[in-house]
């Protein structure tokens, strides 16, 4: 058979990478069947392996690992694994211009869908990068793993954070991750090699409650008041630090005040009021430190109150980007060679990688698109197919540099 011409290469890419936008993999309660028999078929036409691990329960189970394999000629040697997350967030169809999961292109050649860059692109990036490599003849040191994971949208459970918790996922020998990174709007590319620490908070205040129109003392009113200041006090120190042009958003601690709840009726002082915090703590500072200081405004601000953790992950050390990490040279040598300009920083949200990273593998989030309108999470949001080809040409070069060390 002829080997396909190029045009014919960015076709069978750009088709895939419709096909995949137009399964909705959306939140809440996705079933991922319909990725599995997509992604099997996309393994075939490569001719790799394809396992499928199930998550929390057999095979009926609706939360597959989908794991790709080409196998490399040390296999010895730890893997590569190149992993991006199925599913995605919810759209609200009625802000949107295009079908959500139309995979619709313009005459611009923007494909809108929701996935485009958060992040089924990058999934399908990598087989076609692997498909053109494989075309060309080009054999790799290291094995490739290339992961299709469900639930990163809603922590990483059933996906990747109880994956790697599994004899399957050891067996898999990973000595290095690529992962998601975010859409750039300028002619560079961003990079991440570490994450904030999400802790979500509620701060309960208990006090004297009784009819509304009393001035009590210790009422859970003005102990609310006292808190929420601190917290936005801090929130307005860690944003003034970002007038600094060297900050970026992952280099300092945010706040946000997500929730308000309590009372009973219109005039009636409640026994207690809570409020909840979403916090990123930035990776310079120390968890008990922190913690300490979120009591003693506890403290300050009255009697009783109290802390209940919804989440509070722990400290994850980012992966080092010096001569000790012999795939970040490898990578950094692949992306001057190809006049990438790299935009290296914290990720400031969560991702997969901080669940590899925890495990002391070295792990680096990075999205091949540049010059695009921040559009994750959003409506409309879309990528351009010429952005979408060109990520191709770049994960081709990055994945047989850092599969060769």
């Amino acid at each position: 058979m002829a080997r396909p011409t190029a045009a014919q290469l960015d076709a069978t890419a750009v088709d895939n990478f419709r096909e995949y936008l137009k399964i909705a993999s959306v939140h809440p309660n996705i079933d991922y069947g319909d990725c599995e028999k997509f992604l099997k078929k996309c393994a075939n036409s490569l001719e790799l392996p394809i396992t499928v691990y199930y998550m929390s329960g057999g095979s009926t189970c609706k939360n597959p690992i989908i794991v790709i394999t080409w196998i490399g000629t040390d296999s010895s040697l730890p893997s590569i694994c190149l992993n991006s997350h199925m599913d995605v967030v919810p759209v609200f169809p009625e802000y949107w211009t295009h079908d959500p999961f139309g995979a619709e292109m313009d005459d611009k050649g923007n494909i809108y869908a929701r996935g485009s860059q958060d992040m089924k692109c990058v999934g399908i990036q990598y087989l076609e990068a692997i498909r053109r490599m494989k075309l060309n003849g080009q054999k790799l040191k290291r094995t490739i793993h290339i992961t299709f994971v469900p639930e990163e949208e809603v922590g990483g459970i059933n996906g990747m954070r109880d994956f790697v918790k599994t004899n399957d996922f050891k067996n898999l020998n990973i000595g290095f991750t690529l992962d998601e990174g975010v859409t750039s709007p300028t002619n560079n590319y961003y990079l991440f090699h570490g994450e904030r620490s999400i802790w979500q908070i509620e701060v309960h205040c208990p006090g004297n409650a009784g009819h509304a129109s009393l001035l009590l003392d210790n009422t859970p009113g003005e102990k609310l008041r006292v808190i929420i200041d601190k917290f936005m006090d801090f929130r307005a120190e860690q944003k003034a630090k970002l007038s600094n042009p060297n900050k970026q958003i992952g280099d300092v601690t945010s706040v946000n005040l997500t929730q308000i709840a309590g009372g009973v009726q219109n005039n009636v002082i409640p026994s207690s009021l809570f409020v909840v915090f979403d916090i990123r703590i930035d990776t310079n500072t120390d968890h008990k430190t922190f913690e300490d200081m979120l009591n003693k405004w506890c403290e300050e601000a009255g009697e009783g109150i109290y802390i209940k953790f919804i989440q509070k992950e722990k400290f994850v050390e980012v992966t080092k980007l010096d001569e000790t990490n012999p795939f970040w040279l490898a990578m950094k040598k692949s992306c001057d060679k190809q006049n990438i300009n790299l935009e290296i920083g914290i990720f400031p949200g969560g991702t997969d990688s901080r669940f590899i990273r925890d495990l002391g593998i070295p792990a680096i989030g990075f999205s091949p698109i540049n010059n695009t309108k921040i559009l994750l999470h959003d409506h409309d949001e879309y990528l351009n197919k010429d952005v979408f080809l060109r990520g191709i040409e770049i994960y081709m070069d990055i994945i047989a540099s850092v599969a060769s060390v």
